[in-house]
């Protein structure tokens, strides 16, 4: 079995965080999400609409997603691999080149994101249809 493993925030839960999760799964049999914690998110200064169990349940519910596991720090990435025998690790493109450090344990995988959607500019929106 071919394990993929991809990381993430997915909040505001939309077709390119889908999109996204499906071509992960494309590339093996089991999908595992690292989903971060609320306390995470506070630590590098972010705060999600959805706290942590909701975003879960959320994940839970797509049926490309196996697996949902916390990401509690920067510094687990290769002890999750480790635990459960990734095979491949997948994150969108705009994070090319940041872990190339995992290439000694799996195979890396570096996905272009959907073009024409993104949380922020969700949110970007919703604060200007508040404003006008």
């Amino acid at each position: 079995m071919k394990r993929v493993l991809t990381y993430g925030t997915f909040d505001l839960l939309h077709y390119g965080h889908i999109n996204l999760l499906k071509r992960a799964k494309a590339l093996g049999d089991y999908l595992i999400v690292a989903l971060s914690t609320d306390e995470f998110n506070a630590g590098k200064g972010k705060k999600a609409f959805h706290d942590y169990e909701t975003r879960k349940m959320m994940l839970e519910a797509i049926r490309y997603v196996d697996l949902v596991i916390p990401e509690e720090s920067w510094d687990q990435k290769i002890s999750d691999v480790k635990e459960f025998k990734v095979d491949t690790f997948v994150i969108g493109d705009d994070w090319t080149g940041k872990f190339d450090f995992l290439k000694d344990y799996c195979e890396v995988v570096y996905l272009p994101r959907t073009p024409e959607i993104s949380t922020t500019q969700i949110k970007n929106e919703l604060k200007g249809n508040q404003n006008g």
